[in-house]
C-alpha cells in the first residue's frame, strides 16, 4: 500500500470538492477498496472518506417508490420492512451475496462500484488490461472458469461481482450522482459498461462523481418473483451464474417480465427482446426456453467456462418457472426446488 492524502467532508458539496482530483477514491465501508489498497492494484492519492455524508437514510419517494441512500448498508437495505415488502427480488439478492459481516458494512454505494473478482486483476505480476492499460488479458487462454460468455472482447472478459445489481437491472432502478457538474440521474442500464476497447473503465461514472441514492420505481413485483445464484459454495462466493426474474401474471399469462443475468458478462445483463418474446405467453418451460435461448443467444466459452452456456440457460428456466409459480429460491434453504 503507498502513502496517500486523507480527507474526511461532513457534506456532499465539500466531497465533490475534494473528489475532484486525479487519482482520488472515495472511500465508504472499504470492504473492497482497502483490499485492492492492500494488494496494491488500487493506488489513490488521496482517499476521501464519505462516511459523515447523510446518505445513509432510505425514504419513500412520492411516486410510490423507494429511494435507497448511498451509504444505507446492505444489511439495513436488506431487512428494511419496505424493501422485503415492496421489493423482495432486492432483498433477496443482497442476503444471496457476501457474509453478514461484509453485509453490515458494504455500502449500497459501495455495491455498485466494487470491481471485478477475476484472478489476473488481482494478481499484479500477471497481466491484465482493466488493473494497467496495454499490458493484455491473461485470463484469454488462461485460467478462466469464473469469466463472461456474453459482452465480452479481446481486451477483456471479467465479469462484475454483485448481485444487488442483478436485482437492480431486472427492477429498473435508477443512480443519483452529483459531481463538479452537478446533479444527474442514470439509468441503471446505462450505469455499468461492457469493456470493449477501455475495459477499466467499469460504469459511466465521470471524473468526480459520487453515487448519493439509488431509486427504486413503484411497480409491483413482490409476488412473482426469483433470485437464484448458483456457485461453487453455498455461502460466501461470488455467481458462477445467477439470475433475477421480476414477473407480472394476469390471468394465466405473462403481462410483464424482466430477466437479469450475473456472473457471465462485465455488467449485469439484459436483453429486452428475450422478455419480449414471452410476454402474453402461457408460463411454461417451453416459453421459458425461449427466453433462455434469446438471452444467451452469441454466448461464447473460453475454454474452462464455457460450461456456463448449459449452466445459464437451466438457471433461467428455473428462475422463471419459480417466478411464476410465486415459489421463490429461499436465501436460507439453499436447495433448488
Amino acid at each position: 500500500m503507498i502513502r496517500f492524502d486523507y480527507a474526511r467532508p461532513d457534506d456532499v458539496a465539500e466531497a465533490v470538492r475534494d473528489g475532484a482530483g486525479d487519482h482520488v477514491a472515495y472511500l465508504a465501508g472499504g470492504t473492497n477498496l482497502i483490499d485492492l489498497m492492500k494488494e496494491n492494484v488500487a493506488r489513490p492519492l488521496e482517499v476521501v472518506d464519505i462516511n459523515r455524508l447523510p446518505l445513509a437514510r432510505i425514504t419513500d419517494r412520492d411516486d410510490g417508490g423507494l429511494r435507497l441512500g448511498a451509504l444505507a448498508t446492505n444489511a439495513d437495505t436488506a431487512y428494511d420492512e419496505r424493501v422485503q415488502s415492496r421489493y423482495p427480488l432486492l432483498a433477496s439478492a443482497i442476503l444471496a451475496g457476501a457474509s453478514p459481516q461484509l453485509r453490515n458494512a458494504a455500502t449500497n454505494g459501495g455495491n455498485l462500484n466494487q470491481r471485478t473478482r477475476c484472478y489476473y486483476f488481482y494478481d499484479v505480476d500477471t497481466p491484465c488490461n482493466k488493473r494497467v492499460p496495454g499490458q493484455g488479458c491473461g485470463a484469454i487462454g488462461g485460467v478462466n472458469r469464473i469469466h463472461a460468455i456474453l459482452g465480452a472482447s479481446d481486451q477483456c472478459i471479467a465479469t462484475h461481482p454483485s448481485d444487488m445489481c442483478v436485482a437492480l437491472a431486472a427492477l429498473e432502478a435508477q443512480v443519483q450522482v452529483t459531481g463538479p457538474e452537478g446533479d444527474r440521474t442514470i439509468a441503471f442500464a446505462d450505469y455499468h459498461r461492457l469493456p470493449g476497447d477501455e475495459p477499466w473503465r467499469d460504469n459511466n461514472l465521470k471524473q468526480g462523481e459520487l453515487v448519493t441514492a439509488i431509486d427504486l420505481p413503484a411497480e409491483d413485483f413482490s409476488t412473482h418473483y426469483s433470485y437464484l445464484k448458483l456457485r461453487d459454495r453455498l455461502s460466501y462466493a461470488f455467481a458462477l451464474v445467477s439470475v433475477a426474474v421480476a414477473m407480472r401474471l394476469e390471468g394465466d399469462r405473462i403481462a410483464d417480465v424482466r430477466i437479469a443475468l450475473g456472473g457471465v458478462a462485465h455488467k449485469p445483463w439484459r436483453r429486452i427482446e428475450a422478455e419480449e418474446a414471452i410476454k402474453n405467453e402461457r408460463p411454461s418451460d417451453t416459453v421459458f426456453d425461449t427466453a433462455a435461448r434469446a438471452l444467451l443467444a452469441g454466448a461464447v466459452g473460453q475454454g474452462d467456462n464455457g460450461f456456463k452456456i448449459g449452466l445459464a440457460h437451466k438457471a433461467i428456466v428455473r428462475a422463471l418457472a419459480q417466478a411464476a409459480a410465486g415459489t421463490p429460491q429461499s436465501q436460507t434453504d439453499k436447495r433448488i426446488r
